[in-house]
């Protein structure tokens, strides 16, 4: 053989494994998520494909796709396992009929502040991980909603002025508060908030004054009456497989990229929630604190839906419970 047919036969060979090298040191991916580029979620993710772009001196570079524009929320996390997109956002809670687990946060009242919410989420993580892990998915952070309240036409001097209304549900949890304060629960994504209520589908919601500003909700309702209902969180994730395909560093780079959002994105969080309540304000919306009344009526929900929960999430809802109890002592 001809020393030129050797080294033909040789670059021939060797071309399967370079292009392979090739593959694994530059990623283009996608992502999903539902949520409009001025929120503060969708902000903070695209400092975080940033930060890992030039973290990996560009080998992996994810391209977003916000507002629900690519996958609606129902979709982001099963087109995630399947590989149609690499990366995705979610609220987790709105997964609840998947794994009964995942709606946790999602309990009204449950906790009440940042701090708490923070320690629910630590107890958390180790049983979510899990989950998405048998799932073909890695959890690479997560960062909470600021806490919710009631958009209605009229003042709410307690929950039974919630009775009747139609009322937005966004997943298993506020569907069954709905059910239990005599509404008619309606699901409507985030992004499809204003037109639902321009139609009359719905005429009262509990979710966030962020969600509220990105809704633009003085268009249709006057009143926010703010209750801290909850402190849902959403989960960025990806596709265990192309995350593996990724050099050790690179992976290390992406994971460090990822806690550095999680830190981020909770500031964030608390920032974005005390600027939406003055941007309602701002916007003629009359911004009140529920009342006591309102209060205990949400206290006695919130004993009922957790009792719901652990009878449905089994020993791992009854660790995560009794770890939030011991901590407030």
């Amino acid at each position: 053989m001809t020393t030129t047919r050797r080294t033909l036969l040789a670059a021939g060979a060797s071309a399967p494994l370079l292009a392979a090298l090739d593959a694994r040191a530059q990623q283009r991916w996608q992502m999903a998520t539902p949520y409009p580029d001025g929120n503060f979620h969708t902000r903070n993710i695209r400092v975080f494909l940033e930060e890992v772009s030039a973290a990996t001196g560009g080998r992996v570079s994810v391209q977003l796709h916000s507002n629900a524009s690519l996958l609606p929320m129902p979709q982001i996390k099963a087109g995630v396992q399947r590989g149609q997109v690499q990366m995705g956002e979610i609220l987790l809670s709105a997964y609840g009929n998947e794994d009964p687990f995942f709606e946790v946060d999602g309990i009204p009242q449950l906790v009440t502040t940042f701090a708490e919410a923070r320690r629910l989420m630590e107890v958390a993580r180790p049983f979510i991980e899990a989950r998405f892990q048998r799932q073909g998915l890695s959890l690479l952070y997560m960062v909470p909603w600021p806490p919710s309240g009631f958009y209605t036409n009229a003042p709410l001097e307690s929950l039974e002025g919630l009775r009747g209304t139609r009322f937005r549900t966004f997943n298993v949890m506020t569907n069954r508060f709905a059910t239990l304060v005599g509404a008619t629960p309606t699901l409507v994504q985030a992004a499809e908030i204003p037109q639902a209520f321009a139609t009359g589908v719905v005429n009262a919601m509990v979710t966030s004054a962020v969600t509220g500003v990105d809704s633009s909700a003085w268009d249709f309702v006057r009143h926010y009456t703010h209750v801290g209902f909850t402190f849902t969180r959403n989960a960025v994730f990806v596709n265990r497989r192309a995350l593996e395909a990724l050099s050790p560093a690179d992976q290390q780079a992406l994971r460090a990229a990822a806690a550095a959002a999680e830190t981020r994105g909770w500031r964030m969080s608390e920032e974005s929630h005390e600027a939406a309540m003055q941007t309602l304000r701002s916007r003629g919306m009359t911004v009140t604190q529920g009342n006591p009344t309102v209060m205990e009526g949400m206290a006695r929900i919130s004993e009922q839906m957790v009792n719901e929960w652990l009878s449905r999430a089994g020993e791992d809802g009854q660790r995560v419970i009794q770890a939030i109890r011991t901590a407030r002592g």
